[in-house]
């Protein structure tokens, strides 16, 4: 088992990210950002700058964070489709030079209205890019997060039925479901549940982010939180998983740095508050395995 994270909610500048890792003494990234665009973006050039760093620094992407059929890419549009098969083209080369074994990848945005018909459309969407990362023998790891096929557990038990690939699996994130609506139904929604969207999923599951919050019914927002501290369950959850036999990567995605400007002590430029808090999520995430560990032991 090894910890990493979404290092560019530190910076999107690649030694600072890879300062933050190191001073967690993690040897991974799970990469996303890069000066603003996503890794799948960025120019050869750059990338290959990014490249050398990382090798110079001995520190590795263990999986890309990409926006391929992310919420952002509807599932009706053909040319949202081909940006993500595009997408997905330019990362794998960049995958094969890094090393890295792991795409994140989703389902596209929710739909106003749905049907099967609509369904069956993004499965075989869905089947290219999986067959794409298949040929490549890469991971398309689809997220819980905000996606047509995150929309229950049920989505996603229909999903993972339909596609049968050894190189899709699901990356569970532990806080998704807390703000996330249980589209099962009619409305109005109530919030899903993560321990009982994990217990439906865990069979599937190859990977792990971590993520916490309360969802604040009076004003619809997520106060996110430091793991342990939300109703994300992430002890619960972390638990099962080593019970299990868990030895893959737990991602961590804070999502904390937007809450610089809510702190009274205003000693620490934002920069520096992103920086410790990120640190401080790591070392609280290592000590919770630790102690659970311990309990097990």
């Amino acid at each position: 088992m090894y910890f990493t994270g979404f290092a560019d909610e530190v910076s999107g500048d690649i030694e600072r990210q890879i300062a933050v890792t190191k001073a967690l003494g993690w040897e991974n990234i799970e990469a996303r950002s890069i000066e603003g665009r996503n890794i799948t973006d960025i120019s050869d050039q750059k990338f290959d700058e990014v490249y050398r760093k990382l090798q110079a620094a001995n520190v590795k992407i263990n999986c890309f964070g990409s926006a391929v059929a992310n919420w952002g890419k509807s599932p009706t549009s053909e040319q949202d489709f081909q940006r993500s098969i595009e997408e997905l083209k330019r990362a794998i080369p960049r995958m094969q030079k890094l090393g890295t074994k792991m795409i994140r990848g989703m389902s596209f945005s929710i739909p106003e209205e749905d049907s099967p018909k609509l369904e069956e459309k993004v499965i075989e969407k869905l089947k290219v890019m999986v067959g794409l990362c298949e040929e490549a023998e890469i991971l398309y790891l689809h997220e819980n997060c905000m996606n047509y096929f995150s929309q229950s557990y049920e989505h996603m038990d229909r999903l993972i039925s339909k596609i049968d690939s050894p190189y899709f699996k699901i990356v569970f994130d532990t806080g998704n479901p807390v703000f996330s609506d249980n589209r099962v139904g009619d409305p109005p929604y109530k919030k899903q549940n993560s321990w009982e969207a994990y217990q439906h999923l865990k069979d599937k599951i190859a990977y792990i982010h971590i993520k916490d919050g309360i969802f604040l019914y009076d004003v619809g927002k997520t106060k996110f939180t430091f793991p342990g501290e939300g109703d994300g369950q992430v002890k619960r959850i972390l638990k099962d998983l080593l019970v299990r036999g868990y030895d893959g990567g737990i991602s961590i995605e804070p999502h904390m740095g937007s809450v610089y400007h809510e702190q009274a002590d205003n000693v620490q430029t934002p920069e520096e508050y992103k920086y410790n808090v990120y640190v401080e999520y790591g070392k609280r995430l290592m000590k919770m395995v630790a102690d659970i560990r311990n309990t097990l032991s």
